[in-house]
């Protein structure tokens, strides 16, 4: 699995002008899944996730987790983290996993999420175009790959 995470102050989706999942201060979590992706996988990023220490500490220092701020996640499934421009210009998702699949194994990265953080994750809906809002706080930005962890 791939994700992408930005600190924010809030975030929203919304599918066909409606909001299906909002939050205050978190962690916006675009996530990817590959074909080889397993529940190892699931499991790492769900306990990666609520730990990121990427929240300000009293001195401004990057020091506290979304478990110690009692932030929120919004989790949305994006298969274009898995896109390749390695040949030319127009983007190959040869290696994001099949939509059966990454449906599944998104469904339990929710599920762990929301048993790490002791808390409901909204979410956008899979498979939908959606619109992202998000005041970014910071900004702060991060990539996490589960297969490649020093990426």
């Amino acid at each position: 699995m791939r994700a992408v995470i930005q600190r924010v102050k809030e975030a929203s989706v919304a599918v066909e002008g409606q909001i299906v999942g909002a939050i205050g201060p978190g962690l916006l979590v675009f996530a990817g899944v590959e074909a080889a992706d397993t529940d190892e996988d699931i499991q790492w990023l769900a306990n990666k996730l609520p730990a990121l220490r990427v929240f300000e500490d009293a001195a401004g220092r990057m020091n506290l987790s979304l478990a110690e701020t009692g932030g929120q996640i919004l989790l949305i499934s994006q298969f274009t983290l898995y896109g390749s421009l390695r040949k030319g210009t127009r983007p190959s998702f040869n290696r994001a996993a099949p939509p059966e699949q990454a449906k599944d194994l998104l469904a339990r990265l929710h599920a762990a999420l929301e048993t790490a953080l002791v808390k409901p994750v909204p979410q956008g809906v899979f498979g939908a175009m959606m619109d992202i809002r998000a005041a970014n706080d910071g900004p702060v930005t991060l990539i996490i790959d589960t297969k490649q962890k020093d990426f």
